[in-house]
């Protein structure tokens, strides 16, 4: 039998063959814990990544939100990182979660931020 744990980790491993991100389009990876919602921006060619945005973040956990809400702020902090590296187009990575709720939030505000994706 499998665990949830393996499942995601199957799904990830699919989403990764299909994604992949460079220099000039970076991979935005999202993680989503039980209480916070982390996203990076990676160079997968270098290994390495560009920026990063949390709802750890002290600006964003200031903020008396919901948890959806604050995962919108970090997608709109993330895309003015990405500005300010000078990127405008990622590659998303859901990290093996479906696209709704905190997952899609962060999408969104990455977009209303300026990225294209």
């Amino acid at each position: 039998m499998e665990t949830k744990v393996i499942r995601r980790q199957k799904i990830q491993y699919r989403i990764r063959k299909k994604v992949n991100g460079s220099a000039q389009k970076p991979r935005l990876s999202v993680f989503r814990s039980n209480a916070d919602t982390y996203c990076q921006l990676i160079d997968d060619a270098n290994g390495v990544t560009l920026a990063s945005a949390s709802t750890r973040d002290k600006d964003i956990q200031a903020q008396k939100v919901t948890k959806t809400e604050k995962s919108k702020l970090v997608g709109e902090a993330i895309a003015r990182k990405a500005s300010e590296l000078g990127l405008k187009e990622v590659v998303f990575d859901r990290g093996g979660r479906l696209y709704h709720g905190r997952i899609k939030a962060v999408a969104d505000g990455a977009r209303e931020g300026g990225l294209n994706f």
